[in-house]
């Protein structure tokens, strides 16, 4: 059987297995029971707000990726209106129900903009060769997003059962991070696929598009960035750079396997620690 035949047969397989093995979490199954609502709120509140809106803002990621991809892969079309959004989408309510019930206004998701960047890069992307180039992107995107999903929520995890909040560790956040790492694996499975079969000016679009366009998941802007980097400290994340390395471990090895000894794309690690220095100059000031 060709590589590429191979390749996809088992992504399809994959995206079965997750649509079968892993249903849309209902809100009704989660127990929301809380001992202690304002230590949890004080601890995580801006945590599960950052998340809720990051979450429910997939129905724009899609707006974006019908404009990204105007001729996507069946097996992308299927994975991300099929599977992801489902999932995503309960994620985000699961997390907005939760922080309402601890007295806290609901996210405020992004639903409808799509920059003008992005808008240009799709109108060139009916060019077959640069659509490739915007599925590189894209599964890069999806690789950082949910590595660092698993990571927030391995952590969150955590400290909710340190603060004895077995209830809504068990119920609301461990059924989310299970979820994540097949999306994950989804676009790492496509990316390795994928850049096998770039040509060398498709590698260096790739490379130089990312390195100017990467910021962390759901920070779009100054303010999110400061909001990313207080998540990371109630997370209790520590040092930036390692969380960053864990994060682009395959994109490194993917995009800069030429550059031996480099232990985190430069870009990947500077977004990570502006976010952190945004963060503590908002808590100085």
């Amino acid at each position: 059987m060709r590589r590429g035949t191979y390749s996809e047969a088992r992504l399809s397989d994959h995206v079965d297995r997750l649509g079968h093995d892993h249903p849309p979490i209902d809100v009704a199954s989660v127990d929301f029971t809380v001992r202690r609502p304002a230590e949890l709120e004080r601890r995580f509140g801006h945590v599960l707000d950052y998340m809720a809106r990051v979450e429910l803002e997939v129905d724009r990621n899609v707006l974006e990726l019908t404009t990204l991809l105007p001729d996507p892969p069946e097996i992308d079309r299927r994975f991300y209106a099929d599977v992801w959004q489902p999932q995503e989408i309960q994620h985000g309510l699961v997390l907005d129900e939760l922080q309402a019930r601890l007295g806290r206004e609901r996210a405020e998701p992004d639903l409808t903009s799509i920059g003008a960047k992005l808008r240009v890069l799709g109108a060139l992307a009916h060019v077959s060769a640069v659509q490739d180039v915007c599925r590189m992107l894209y599964y890069l995107t999806g690789m950082a997003t949910e590595r660092s999903a698993v990571l927030a929520y391995n952590l969150l995890h955590d400290g909710l059962v340190d603060l004895g909040e077995t209830a809504v560790a068990r119920t609301v956040i461990a059924p989310i991070r299970r979820q994540e790492p097949g999306h994950y694996a989804f676009y790492q499975l496509s990316a390795r696929g994928l850049w096998d079969e770039l040509a060398g000016w498709q590698r260096w679009l790739v490379r130089r598009l990312r390195s100017v366009s990467f910021s962390p998941v759901g920070a779009g802007d100054a303010t999110q960035r400061r909001d990313f980097g207080e998540v990371m400290r109630r997370l209790e994340v520590g040092d930036p750079d390692d969380f960053a390395a864990q994060v682009a471990r395959v994109e490194r090895d993917l995009l800069w396997s030429h550059r031996r000894g480099l232990h985190v794309p430069p870009y990947v690690a500077r977004a990570f620690r502006e976010a952190a220095e945004l963060a503590a100059a908002a808590r100085a000031a």
